[in-house]
């Protein structure tokens, strides 16, 4: 017998490496997840048949059936279109290139389908269940081999007049002409300079002075790969040329940070991906958003200086698939509404 009145939300979370599902409740408690490979070579509708059958495996795994799910939420890369429920041009899902994702994984799955970027997906589950559940507006900056970004007014995603609102790795904070690029080909942006490639690309300067000493030269002289977390490893023993590299990355966030703070007057301005140096209660992730703080406050008009909390977020690697189950909640609640 149907569900009169179903509950549960499904969250999926599409990467270029991994696709991660859960089944979320009402309340954003995970009953059940796992994570596959993407195969982006594959396609996106043979990921869709798999993104399928492992959703009927956390089925089964919870007690629960199809008719339990409310709606599945589907959230990936972009550009997107998001009024055709497709991908446009995802750098790391190539093979995805227009595809019409939200069809697909409605017609595998037997379930309607909420679609959304997954920087915004991310943005939406930190509002609904971590570290914004408190406040009323909120904007998130993910860091991670690009800097993205989602903004949540009110429970509403700000997704823009042409898919791309809350793109906020494409804020311009260098106009000079020798600007390092982005992954657009854009000189001057945040995610060009707080992006790993970012990151990686200063303290590959840093390295090509012969006469910088730094820890960093004899471990890449060894055979290990110039990575963001083997300059925090590096800023962690002490080393000042890896300590300066993390610190500029935050001098060059709290620009973005007080852009947003400008354009949006947030309550809160929240970090998260998996490049924040450790994060809350780690002692490089402490002085990191310290100094983002510090600069953001500098910057930023006197009268929103204490007003805009500057933090971590909460979620990690979990904010995608349950933002994503989030905004399937909202989107089913809404038409739910409008029926009665």
């Amino acid at each position: 017998m149907p569900n009169p009145s179903p509950s549960v939300y499904a969250g999926v979370d599409v990467g270029g490496t991994n696709i991660k599902i859960g089944l979320v409740g009402d309340g954003a408690e995970t009953l059940a997840f796992d994570s596959n490979p993407t195969h982006q070579e594959e396609g996106a509708e043979a990921a869709s048949l798999r993104a399928s059958a492992t959703l009927d495996l956390l089925l089964g795994e919870a007690g629960l059936t199809k008719a339990d799910i409310a709606m599945l939420g589907l959230v990936t890369p972009g550009p997107l279109d998001l009024q055709t429920g497709s991908v446009l041009a995802p750098g790391n899902l190539p093979a995805w290139r227009n595809a019409p994702v939200r069809q697909l994984f409605g017609d595998a799955t037997g379930l309607p389908v909420a679609f959304a970027n997954d920087a915004n997906a991310a943005a939406y589950g930190e509002f609904w269940a971590g570290a914004g559940r408190m406040y009323d507006t909120m904007v998130l900056l993910t860091l991670g081999t690009g800097v993205g970004g989602g903004v949540v007014l009110h429970d509403q995603m700000i997704e823009g007049a042409h898919s791309c609102g809350g793109e906020l790795g494409h804020i311009i904070i260098d106009a000079s002409d020798d600007a390092p690029l982005n992954s657009l080909g854009i000189r001057g942006t945040l995610e060009g300079y707080c992006g790993s490639y970012g990151v990686v690309g200063r303290a590959q300067a840093a390295l090509s002075d012969a006469f910088v000493e730094t820890s960093l030269r004899d471990s890449v002289s060894g055979g290990e790969k110039l990575t963001p977390l083997l300059v925090a490893n590096a800023a962690e023993a002490g080393d000042e040329v890896a300590t300066k590299v993390v610190m500029e990355t935050a001098r060059y966030l709290a620009m973005g940070v007080v852009t947003c703070a400008h354009a949006i007057d947030p309550d809160a301005v929240l970090i998260g991906g998996a490049m924040t140096f450790g994060g809350a209660g780690h002692p490089l992730g402490e002085r990191f958003m310290a100094e983002i703080r510090r600069h953001a406050h500098e910057r930023m008009i006197e009268s929103l200086r204490d007003q805009i909390v500057i933090d971590f977020a909460e979620l990690g690697g979990k904010a995608g698939y349950i933002g994503a189950a989030g905004l399937a909640r909202r989107a089913f609640k809404s038409a739910a509404a409008k029926d009665n």
